[in-house]
């Protein structure tokens, strides 16, 4: 449990870090199609950190298996998808949104396992 309220909070605490990153330092630096992907990463990174404390939560009421694998798909899912979002942005090199998918499926999966979870409790 103790890991995943540390990762939540690491999380949200970049999530809060790059958000403001993205609105002062990038603000005249981003075009408005790039700003409005950096904003989707921050909403996104955002969302899923609280479904980190979520899993927290889970796992301190079940030791089940898919709670812990859709914590580790929440957080894949930040880091690929989140992270890709980022470095496009930074870079503007059109091949890392390539990546972008691949996190969104980790959400994906996630939630899938979350809502397996729920069904058979």
């Amino acid at each position: 449990m103790n890991f995943w309220i540390g990762s939540g909070s690491f999380v949200m605490f970049l999530t809060i870090a790059f958000g403001a990153f993205g609105a002062h330092a990038l603000k005249n630096v981003l075009t408005d199609p790039m700003k409005v992907v950096y904003e989707t990463a921050v909403r996104y990174q955002g969302l899923h950190g609280l479904a980190l404390f979520v899993v927290a939560w889970l796992s301190s009421r079940s030791s089940s298996s898919l709670i812990v694998a859709a914590g580790w798909s929440f957080l894949i899912g930040i880091v690929i998808f989140c992270g890709s979002l980022y470095v496009l942005c930074i870079t503007e090199v059109k091949t890392w949104g390539a990546a972008t998918p691949i996190g969104g499926v980790a959400f994906l999966a996630g939630w899938s396992l979350l809502g397996i979870w729920a069904l058979r409790a």
